[in-house]
């Protein structure tokens, strides 16, 4: 379900594991730029926002997201973390224009980043339950470009 991520920031390689409440995530905004976000909500985190760090592309197109106004984002990252179901960390590294597909969820004042996630491919779905989905340079996510 993609733990943890690693990728630049101005300048600096920065590792970003989502238990760790001040976890943020890179998000490319329209204009080329990059600013970090909080990556979702832990149990103890204050505000109303949905809970974890991820969303289901699934419950996206369900329309259980609609109330958090969602709104379709690139997270430029260079790799990203996913335990096997033994509890291993692998990493995997992302090509050039490819970027994981994240949601912006906001309620008032409070706004959040949430990994949107995928059924594994069959060859993966023996290692792991949720996969974060990827995205390439120009590639629609959910309805929007």
């Amino acid at each position: 379900m993609c733990g943890g991520v690693y990728f630049e920031h101005q300048g600096e390689i920065l590792r970003q594991y989502f238990p760790n409440p001040k976890a943020v995530l890179p998000v490319q905004k329209k204009d080329g730029s990059v600013i970090l976000m909080p990556w979702g909500r832990r149990q103890k985190q204050a505000g109303n926002l949905p809970m974890g760090g991820w969303a289901k592309l699934d419950s996206i197109y369900g329309g259980r997201w609609d109330k958090y106004f969602p709104k379709p984002l690139k997270i430029p990252i260079l790799s990203f973390m996913e335990k096997d179901f033994e509890g291993q960390s692998h990493w995997y590294d992302l090509n050039k224009g490819q970027y994981l597909q994240g949601l912006l969820a906001r309620d008032h004042n409070e706004q959040r980043i949430y990994v949107v996630t995928i059924e594994p491919e069959v060859e993966d779905a023996q290692i792991h339950s949720r996969w974060p989905r990827v995205v390439q340079t120009g590639q629609r996510i959910f309805g929007v470009n």
